[in-house]
């Protein structure tokens, strides 16, 4: 988290640990909960729901953009400031994730909780349905929006079993009040398949979201880093501490988040963000780009004392096309009281049209696998014949995934390689997905050795709607093998070979297996 600079995160300055106590220095917010504001208020307009809900949804999408589930989104957990915007608060029940795996754990308040984290038994920690991470915040949200509008939960019982019944259910009650708008929101994101739930992107371009979208909320360039130097905040805690400014940048530069000096440039930072002066009754949102100096694909307007430009890639041809002097490293061509990144590279002034930079050019899709568009029983029809033909041997399952293991003819090694077929909501065709098994005793202490195939192509033209693809399975399961010579006869159950550690050797045999699969499916 100290990593995370979002104007509706909470931010967390410094961790300090000692043999009794840890204490956690985070960002004052004095509002109040969004929950007490809702109890005061009964229901909320449409535009003030609209507002919050905005706000929310930007920093859930900052989350899942740096790989982190909340798990535990609900008003309680929702912080407001002095000017009434919304700061995510409590990560206690966050987790990281990861490409290719899935969560299980059951966690959150029952009555924000998605229909996939409802255990079976009461006090059960494991749910026993996979999820990735995304969906059970979203749905968190939609249930934030329902209370936000209507002043109740869509879901409510005090009976905790009774209450997880109508959840599974989806079915809730849409008052008359509701504009068309937000009832058709509410329904594409409280819907009880993960499959068929909006996603960020839905929620975005959806007609009653989109109504007065700040653009801060949502920066076109999320890839540059959001931080740069502020050289007259660097002046002001210099003056204050009375350190030396090469030993404050040296601070920011190292990187280290529990450097004194870094933390408090962070304060005052984020102390000037706050205190910036509005003009002609201008927005938060003028305010709040100050977070945004480089991950905006544009240069911001002035504000104030700040002057800000998109952060460019360093010495070299500058994203508008100028190519950069190395004179214009040396401190004497700082824009007064300008800022400048992290590199020390210096920031230009925006000065009109001139300085406007376009949108970066299309990034091509990167996809882990194989992509088909056929029925989902047919691409697992045609990778038995593909693992068959290949001669590799593998254990299924369930009717969508597999351990497939080939034994290296140089090492005598087994790699195994879990393949899995993906529904891919926005295109509506399936992925087959190649991902490296580690044995048990390296998988924790390194992912060095973990790879993935990186392929794209297309080997059936004919449509399916299926969508479900993505089957449970146990992560902890031991699995047999299995001579395959005819897709797919049972399997016969025979000990599994004992675990290798994995090695540059089964990486590149991971990647041959993969190859070979790809080339027999393109060729079927």
């Amino acid at each position: 988290m100290q990593s995370f600079r979002h104007p509706h995160i909470i931010k967390l300055y410094q961790v300090i640990s000692t043999p009794s106590d840890i204490f956690m220095v985070m960002e004052y917010v004095d509002g109040g909960e969004l929950f007490d504001h809702i109890v005061k208020n009964q229901r909320l307009s449409e535009p003030e729901a609209r507002r919050y809900f905005q706000q929310i949804i930007s920093g859930v999408d900052y989350c899942h953009q740096h790989m982190i589930v909340h798990r535990d989104l609900k008003p309680e957990n929702l912080l407001l400031d002095h000017n009434q915007n919304v700061k995510i608060a409590d990560f206690g029940l966050s987790n990281i994730m990861a490409d290719g795996e899935f969560l299980r754990t059951s966690c959150g308040s029952p009555n924000y909780a998605a229909p996939e984290l409802m255990r079976s038994t009461p006090g059960q920690v494991v749910s026993g349905k996979l999820y990735a991470g995304p969906e059970v915040d979203i749905w968190s949200c939609g249930i934030i929006l329902y209370a936000l509008i209507c002043g109740c939960l869509p879901f409510d019982d005090s009976h905790i079993p009774t209450l997880f019944k109508k959840i599974r259910s989806g079915v809730f009650v849409i008052p008359s009040y509701v504009s068309s708008g937000a009832a058709s929101l509410l329904k594409i994101i409280l819907q009880v398949d993960p499959m068929k739930r909006a996603t960020v992107e839905t929620i975005r371009t959806h007609a009653w979201f989109a109504v007065d979208l700040p653009e801060y909320l949502f920066p076109p360039d999320t890839e540059i880093e959001s931080s740069v130097i502020d050289k007259e905040v660097l002046a002001e805690v210099c003056s204050r501490t009375g350190c030396s400014e090469r030993s404050l940048l040296r601070a920011l530069l190292c990187g280290d988040p529990h450097d004194p000096l870094a933390v408090t440039y962070h304060l005052s930072i984020d102390n000037k963000m706050s205190d910036v002066v509005r003009p002609n009754g201008q927005s938060p949102a003028h305010a709040f780009k100050d977070f945004y100096v480089a991950a905006a694909s544009s240069p911001p307007t002035n504000f104030g004392p700040l002057r800000q430009t998109s952060v460019g890639p360093g010495v070299g041809a500058g994203r508008g096309g100028r190519l950069r002097r190395h004179s214009e490293n040396h401190p004497e061509y700082y824009p007064p009281g300008g800022l400048f990144t992290k590199s020390l590279e210096p920031l230009p002034a925006a000065q009109g049209a001139a300085a406007h930079v376009g949108r970066p050019a299309h990034r091509s899709k990167w996809h882990l696998g194989i992509r088909s568009s056929s029925r989902p029983q047919d691409i697992m029809h045609e990778v038995y014949k593909a693992l068959a033909k290949s001669g590799f041997e593998w254990k299924t399952i369930d009717d969508y995934q597999l351990i497939v293991r080939s034994k290296s003819p140089v090492t005598g090694e087994y790699t195994r390689v879990r393949m899995q077929l993906y529904l891919v909501e926005k295109e509506r065709n399936y992925l087959v997905d190649f991902k490296l098994v580690e044995p048990a005793h390296t998988a924790a202490r390194s992912r060095l050795h973990s790879s993935s195939g990186s392929f794209s192509t297309s080997f059936s033209t004919s449509f399916s709607t299926c969508d479900s693809a993505v089957m449970e399975t146990d992560e902890d399961a031991t699995f047999d093998f299995q001579q395959q010579q005819q897709p797919p006869p049972p399997p016969q159950a025979q000990k599994a070979q004992p675990e290798e550690q994995p090695a540059a050797s089964q990486v590149i045999q991971f990647l041959e297996m993969a190859y070979q699969v790809i080339i027999r499916l393109t060729r079927s």
